[in-house]
C-alpha cells in the first residue's frame, strides 16, 4: 500500500509540473485535478494488478474511478473541462497493463 501511495503522488507531482511549466497552463486548478487524474490512474493501476483481483473487479473499480473524476471534474469545471481528465485515466491506466502484458509475469509489481 505504501508503493501505491508514492505513486499517486508521484504521479500527481510530475503531471502537474509538466502541465503547468513545459506544456501550457490551463490555470493551476485544471492542472491539478488532470494531475490527480493521472496519480489516480498510476496508482490504481499498481494497486489492482495483483491475483486477488479479478477482471471484472478490476474493471469496476477502474470505472469507479473514472466516475468519481467525472462528478468532482462537473461540480468544480464543467462537463467540457472533466472529460479530458477520464481520457488521461483511461490511457494511463490501459498503458500501465501493456507495459505488464510484456513481461512473463504479466505484472509490473513482480
Amino acid at each position: 500500500m505504501q508503493r501505491v501511495i508514492i505513486y499517486f503522488f508521484a504521479g500527481i507531482v510530475i503531471s502537474f509540473l509538466l502541465n503547468y511549466f513545459l506544456l501550457g497552463s490551463q490555470g493551476w486548478a485544471l492542472d491539478l485535478y488532470y494531475a490527480i487524474a493521472f496519480g489516480a490512474a498510476w496508482g490504481m493501476a499498481y494497486f489492482l494488478d495483483d491475483e486477488k483481483f479479478t477482471l471484472a473487479q478490476k474493471l469496476g473499480i477502474s470505472f469507479l474511478g473514472m466516475g468519481i473524476l467525472i462528478i468532482f471534474g462537473v461540480l468544480l469545471f464543467d462537463l467540457e473541462k472533466a472529460v479530458p481528465s477520464v481520457i488521461k485515466f483511461s490511457m494511463v491506466f490501459v498503458a500501465y497493463y501493456v507495459f505488464a502484458s510484456f513481461k512473463s509475469s504479466k505484472s509490473l509489481r513482480r
